[in-house]
């Protein structure tokens, strides 16, 4: 809608000049939206005009120096005049700018050498750091600053009212003249995204406690913490136990990964390393930028105070508010986080992997944009190593901040999408989840292929399983961690309805070959093809999007939620011991002890596949602890 030279965009001006009832008001709709759209993007333009100039490890620096003013102090709960700055808004703006940069840039300008790095250094970031004869680029900064905001406004005008006329069905663009006003169809809709969020929130949390649960149960894993930076280290392991967890159990990724440079990377170790890297620029960087910037109140005065100490200490690389280094160095480093009882010098291979795996190449990067070949661009979180020429680039206020299991997950399912691995890993989500089932009591028949019919053909059934007289008939589907309206929109038309229509065909087909097929009744565990079947089927998801909602009739559940239904263990995921919401209650030191979660039970009167069944509708993972029992009906059939 917001190209206007398009062909379908002339062909609704004629049918509005042909049909105007029908089509003149959609125009005029199109029209303002372009003429603001017009605006907004003549205003970046303006504002960046003057970023021309710079090369993108240039850039870098100036994005450095607006997160340690305007995004870091609010994340550490320090007060400052910009509190009420959207962080993800801005970390999507700078994505963005650096974009641009890369698709505009002269190839030389990624060919870098020290002196290249010490000159643009000694003019566009030292200047603001320590006093020196040269006077710092403020005008450079002040628009980097003008196009962050121009690229928020920008951005947000695009996902709330080009995307939204275009996408969310739960409001409607009303036109006054020239001049829109929203209309909310759905009231619901708020709420819902509230609720998706909480769930996120929640899966998070989970995940954690998974990971410190499990770290507590290994030997191995506690002897490879060290005892410097204890506390954070510790975490740092918890977090990359969970969401290795979570990759292995929802996302079916193996041990071993494949990275673009063909190296295989231990899974694990990955997801440590850049944990480990967390928390080194929260010690060296973020804890004592807070320290400087309470004793000075100014970013860049604390910025020079954590550089200079660096200098002191003979390390000028690692603490300046952008970092750089060659590939040998970085290898070097990361090896000391690659220690295991086998290799207790660690291994630079396995680093090799690991900085492979994490890297985003902003050479072939630049390339591809200025070619507009397809294919995914990393955002800075999901390869947080940036490599120019033969350079790698971090930026510590993103890599302390950022999400690692969302970096981790969309590394591997966005970016990595059409990765040889990718169709193994669906296959092993199915497989993990039919084991659980069968842990469960049920019998799975995994990947049936129900007969063809004249006018239907049913396709491969992910998995089918019964238990207590009940079958379930499950469509796996696996994709990743979804942020705009429009993407979850298609996701929505596309994957989830044409799942909705799949399951339909293999619920019937599953129903015929109950009282047809004697060898799948068998295996299904019903001794004669008399025998009746209720059969339910579900849709499900990797993603948290739409969920509980009815596609063609057929429920969509995440897979998540099944997971923490199968294995009983919601306290996760309501936070039990208060470390999330800050209640914890002081216990006697006592390690041995374990908390008594039988409470938070869903299945008080035993297992069946009907109070399943009902978890799963009702939602009952979700709820608080008071208001899961079953009723009289289900308690009965769970005995």
């Amino acid at each position: 809608m917001l190209k206007q030279s398009s062909r379908r965009w002339r062909e609704f001006e004629d049918l509005a000049l042909t049909h105007p009832d029908s089509f003149a008001d959609f125009v005029e709709i199109f029209r303002i939206f372009e003429k603001a759209h017009q605006l907004r993007l003549n205003e970046v333009r303006r504002s960046q005009a003057p970023l021309s100039e710079l090369t993108p490890a240039e850039l870098l620096a100036y994005a450095s120096l607006y997160a340690f003013e305007y995004l870091v102090p609010p994340a550490l709960g320090l007060a400052n005049d910009h509190a009420d700055i959207d962080t993800q808004a801005s970390w999507d703006a700078i994505n963005d700018i650096l974009a641009w940069k890369l698709q505009t840039c002269d190839p030389g300008q990624l060919q870098l050498n020290d002196n290249a790095i010490a000159l643009s250094l000694r003019e566009h970031l030292t200047p603001f750091l320590f006093p020196s004869q040269e006077a710092p680029r403020i005008d450079l900064y002040a628009s980097f600053i003008r196009t962050v905001e121009d690229r928020v406004e920008l951005n947000g005008f695009i996902s709330q009212s080009a995307d939204a006329f275009s996408y969310d069905d739960g409001i409607q663009f009303v036109r006054h003249g020239d001049r829109l006003e929203i209309e909310e169809l759905d009231p619901t809709r708020g709420a819902v995204h509230a609720r998706e969020n909480e769930k996120l929130n929640r899966l998070h949390q989970y995940w954690l406690f998974r990971g410190m649960d499990a770290l507590m149960a290994s030997p191995e894993l506690l002897a490879r913490v060290g005892s410097s930076n204890l506390d954070a280290n510790l975490q740092a392991f918890a977090k990359a136990v969970g969401t290795w967890l979570q990759l292995q159990e929802v996302y079916g990724v193996a041990e071993s990964i494949t990275t673009d440079t063909g190296l295989k990377v231990d899974g694990f170790r990955a997801i440590l390393a850049l944990e480990l890297m967390t928390v080194f620029y929260i010690v060296d960087f973020l804890q004592p930028f807070t320290k400087a910037l309470a004793s000075s109140g100014d970013s860049k005065l604390a910025l020079g105070q954590l550089a200079f100490g660096g200098l002191r200490n003979g390390d000028p690389q690692n603490r300046f508010p952008v970092t750089w280094s060659d590939r040998q160095t970085k290898i070097s480093r990361i090896k000391a986080w690659t220690v295991t009882e086998q290799e207790p010098q660690g291994s630079s291979l396995a680093a090799e992997a690991i900085l492979d795996f994490w890297t985003s190449d902003w050479n072939a990067m630049a390339e591809s944009l200025k070619s507009g070949t397809p294919g995914q661009i990393p955002d800075l979180l999901e390869r947080p190593i940036l490599k120019i020429g033969s350079y790698l680039f971090q930026l510590p206020w993103m890599v302390a901040m950022q999400n690692n299991a969302t970096a981790a997950i969309n590394n591997l399912r966005r970016i990595g999408a059409r990765r040889a691995e990718a169709r193994e890993e669906t296959q092993r989500i199915e497989g993990r989840l039919g084991k659980q089932l069968e842990q469960r009591g049920f019998c799975v028949v995994p990947n049936y292929q129900p007969a063809k019919l004249d006018d239907e053909d049913p396709g491969e059934i992910d998995l089918v399983c019964a238990r207590d007289g009940q079958v379930l008939v499950l469509e796996v589907k696996s994709t990743f961690m979804r942020r705009s309206t429009r993407e979850a929109w298609i996701h929505r038309t596309s994957t989830l309805r044409k799942a909705g229509l799949q399951i339909e065909r293999k619920v019937r087909a599953v129903e015929r070959a109950l009282a047809l097929d004697t060898e799948f009744s068998t295996a299904l565990g019903f001794s004669d093809l008399s025998a009746t079947a209720a059969v339910t089927g579900w849709i499900i998801d990797t993603s948290i999007e739409f969920d509980h909602i009815r596609f063609n009739g057929y429920l969509k559940v995440s897979l998540e939620e099944l997971i923490v239904a199968l294995r009983d263990d919601r306290q996760w995921l309501n936070d039990p011991e208060g470390l999330f919401n800050g209640k914890r209650e002081a216990r006697a030191d006592n390690r041995q002890a374990q908390p008594d979660y039988s409470n938070w039970s869903l299945y008080k009167a035993g297992f069946s596949a009907p109070r399943l069944i009902e978890v799963i509708e009702r939602e009952l993972v979700w709820s608080p602890l008071d208001a899961t029992a079953p009723n009289a009906e289900h308690d009965a059939a769970g005995r």
